[in-house]
């Protein structure tokens, strides 16, 4: 009778599924920014609404990194408003918790390429200095 060997994982039917949302989409390059944001969400169910002031350090038309103290309890879906640039209520999905007070986390629809220009008008990075706002658009 052969004995099993943990270290080796089993093969299981959910291996080879794919999730197109995080396997097969394509990953958009993440850019420097720093933009204040606010994080709001619902504590205890739905009986109150709260919400946290952040700031935004990197960011793609699919994700970003967002700068707060963790040291309270952050929930894994909430909303994240941009109001410098007027964006409110994009769904966000947090993916990882780093040691350094940041957050990675995913949007829950893909932001326009237009959304982004308005981020990076507003935006204090130094990088983002020449950014304009069109205002024909």
């Amino acid at each position: 009778m052969a004995a099993s060997n943990p270290s080796q994982p089993k093969s299981h039917f959910l291996s080879k599924e794919e999730s197109f949302m995080y396997d097969r989409e394509a990953r958009f390059k993440m850019e420097d920014t720093m933009n204040a944001a606010r994080i709001e969400y619902t504590e205890k169910g739905v009986m109150h609404a709260a919400s946290r002031r952040c700031d935004i350090v990197r960011i793609s038309m699919s994700s970003a990194t967002l700068a707060i103290l963790t040291q309270f309890n952050l929930p894994k879906q909430f909303y994240l408003d941009i109001p410098d640039a007027r964006i409110t209520k994009v769904g966000c999905l947090l993916m990882k918790v780093n040691a350094n007070n940041t957050v990675e986390v995913r949007f829950l629809r893909l932001l326009t390429q237009k959304e982004l220009n308005k981020i990076f008008v507003y935006s204090t990075h130094p990088a983002h200095r020449d950014y304009v706002l069109d205002i024909r658009a």
